[in-house]
């Protein structure tokens, strides 16, 4: 349920694919790595496809449109996403060293393309003023089902304070869902708790979690935690809401029982 790309090559880095022992995920994510003056001609038949930048400069056109992306810090700049129907030519052209999740999954419907600027993200934060600030982190999204009902796809990111919680209290949907991570330093590091199992995750780790199992996750003490959240709805099942674990919902109430030291 946890990979790693160890390395990054040039091109595409693949992390699930829809056919092969991932495919309970329904997905195809990986991560294009671009030097400056790449080129790249993509174009699904069958699947549509949101390309979300991590990192770097580079010209992306598509319909006869084209738009420049430029992003320094996954920290402290909303993301840059277009996303277009199958059978959609795009055209990426490396400005500079850039970094681009590719997500995909099939679907029929045809629907207008999208550019999301960074602008256009919703961008909040969560577990401020709670649980004395232990879950703080800013939660963005791009696009889910409130946005683009016609889509398969849902992708927003997360940014976890250091040594903080996130995807908490502990929750669960019947929709898979893969997460990408990101640290603000190399040796960063955290935990992803998926059912039952503990996994340490570090840069350029994923977790694949399976519909129906909780997953929180932390992050250690001094490393800032970026992740790339990704879901695919089910038919007839869209992700719309969480379903909180019942044994936790007690900390939801207005200024729940936590224990603190005596003075």
């Amino acid at each position: 349920m946890i990979g790693y790309l160890n390395k990054i090559q040039g091109g595409y880095n693949q992390i699930t694919e829809r056919y092969n022992k991932q495919q309970n995920m329904l997905m195809d994510i990986g991560l294009c790595s671009w030097k400056e003056g790449e080129q790249a001609a993509l174009l699904d038949e069958k699947q549509e496809t949101a390309f979300l930048l991590l990192n770097g400069k580079l010209a992306i056109r598509w319909e006869g449109k084209e738009q420049i992306m430029e992003r320094h810090s996954l920290f402290d700049e909303s993301p840059w996403c277009l996303h277009v129907p199958r059978n959609t030519k795009v055209e990426v052209k490396a400005i500079g060293a850039c970094e681009v999740i590719v997500q995909k999954t099939d679907n029929p419907r045809m629907f207008a393309s999208k550019l999301y600027k960074p602008e256009d993200c919703d961008s909040a934060q969560f577990g401020k003023g709670v649980w004395n600030e232990t879950a703080s982190r800013i939660v963005r999204t791009v696009f889910d089902y409130s946005n683009a009902p016609y889509s398969n796809l849902v992708i927003g990111e997360v940014i976890n304070y250091p040594g903080r919680w996130s995807s908490y209290i502990p929750h669960h949907h019947p929709q898979p869902e893969v997460y990408f991570y990101r640290f603000d330093k190399p040796q960063g590091f955290g935990c992803s708790i998926i059912g039952e199992d503990i996994f340490k995750i570090k840069h350029n780790s994923f977790s694949m979690i399976p519909g129906g199992l909780v997953h929180p996750q932390v992050t250690a003490p001094g490393y800032a935690m970026y992740y790339c959240w990704m879901i695919r709805h089910l038919d007839n099942n869209p992700w719309t809401e969480r379903v909180n674990e019942a044994a936790h919902t007690w900390l939801l109430e207005k200024d729940p029982p936590i224990w603190s030291p005596k003075e």
